[in-house]
């Protein structure tokens, strides 16, 4: 156990877009944030990628699974080889599969194999005692959503939203005084974001992404695609609720549509998802900050404030990295399981009751 004395802490962070891994320091006792440190990212190669690709929705049975941990404990070793005076790391692995109600979560790479490597304790495996508990185990950030809030000094409710394979969206209330307090948090997952216009383009273009929404910005949405797509069960669940990569059959949805149209109304069903995610705020916040890859999506951006009630304005505005904060969102989980602190409460991810994630490795 480490006191509770502010420590600096590596977050690192590998999401279902497969792009790569963010690293990112944090000085912090686990509640109050006292600086935010230096940041890596180690893309993915185009072989490393296809190889993660090839694993998506395996269980750590599957014997191609240890193969891609050791692609991805390889790749988080060498990034957190850039970092000095680091004591101790939060480390989320790489979602493979996740299915709460059924086999459960699982995030390859093994904490204790980068702990012997950096010689320094990781906190990693966060979500399994939320699901054993009955919790959806994600989202996972919003108790660092929450110590933000307070950190810019917000003073009304509001909204993080991140744009990620998946997106999922916090609503705060910074007037609180914990983040487990009744009425502080609600968070969930909205539905599929980056992820299915991510993989149109990998697999019709031959490139990463939609630059800058550029062609989807050129093209027509197929209304009949995105109201069906918002007519699935998941939009009428009430959170807290979570997807893995989203739903898989996306492109299948738009298959019949050119290129820019089909990426046009991709990047429709993520904003109108958005918007059907604010029917279940308790209270209409003063603004959305957005992080994650899918704010420097103009077009993508634009759909999403036309959905909502207010502004909506990339995290930098706040002073915020909006590349870093999930990977900051594990360092300051990590000092929260180090402590002894929950990680996840009812409003966030359905769980019993506010629970503290996650094991601690030592070299």
């Amino acid at each position: 156990m480490l006191k509770s004395d502010v420590k600096r802490v590596l977050g690192l962070m590998s999401g279902t877009s497969f792009d790569g891994v963010d690293a990112a320091v944090l000085d912090t006792n686990g509640e109050v944030i006292e600086a935010f440190g230096p940041t890596e990212f180690r893309p993915y190669s185009d072989e490393e990628r296809a190889a993660l690709r090839a694993v998506m929705g395996c269980w750590p049975d599957a014997p191609e699974v240890e193969a891609a941990s050791e692609i991805i404990e390889s790749a988080h070793a060498e990034v957190m080889a850039r970092f000095d005076g680091v004591e101790l790391a939060g480390f989320h692995g790489q979602t493979l599969a996740h299915d709460p109600r059924g086999r459960g979560t699982h995030q390859a790479g093994s904490g204790a194999v980068l702990a012997m490597v950096a010689g320094y304790p990781v906190v990693w495996d966060f979500r399994t005692s939320d699901v054993k508990l009955g919790g959806q185990g994600a989202p996972l950030a919003p108790f660092y959503h929450f110590a933000l809030a307070r950190h810019i000094k917000a003073d009304a409710p509001l909204v993080f939203l991140n744009l990620g394979g998946v997106g999922n969206l916090t609503w705060v209330d910074p007037r609180k005084a914990k983040p487990e307090e009744q009425g502080a948090l609600l968070a969930f997952d909205t539905g599929p974001a980056n992820a299915p216009m991510d993989d149109l383009c990998h697999t019709r273009l031959g490139r990463a992404r939609d630059d800058g929404g550029a062609l989807a910005a050129s093209g027509a949405v197929d209304q009949a695609v995105v109201d069906a797509f918002l007519n699935e069960g998941f939009f009428f669940r009430v959170p807290p609720k979570s997807l893995d990569r989203g739903f898989a059959d996306m492109l299948d949805r738009v298959a019949h549509l050119a290129d820019a149209d089909a990426l046009a109304t991709l990047s429709e069903c993520c904003a109108a998802s958005v918007g059907a995610g604010f029917d279940y705020l308790p209270q209409m916040p003063a603004r959305v900050l957005v992080c994650g890859g899918g704010r420097h999506n103009t077009d993508l951006m634009a759909r999403i404030a036309a959905h909502l009630p207010c502004p909506v304005q990339p995290a930098e505005v706040a002073g915020l990295d909006g590349d870093m904060i999930e990977a900051q969102a594990f360092a300051y989980l990590a000092m929260r399981v180090a402590r002894g602190l929950p990680t996840s409460c009812p409003s966030t991810t359905g769980v019993a009751a506010a629970v503290g994630g996650g094991q601690i490795s030592t070299p």
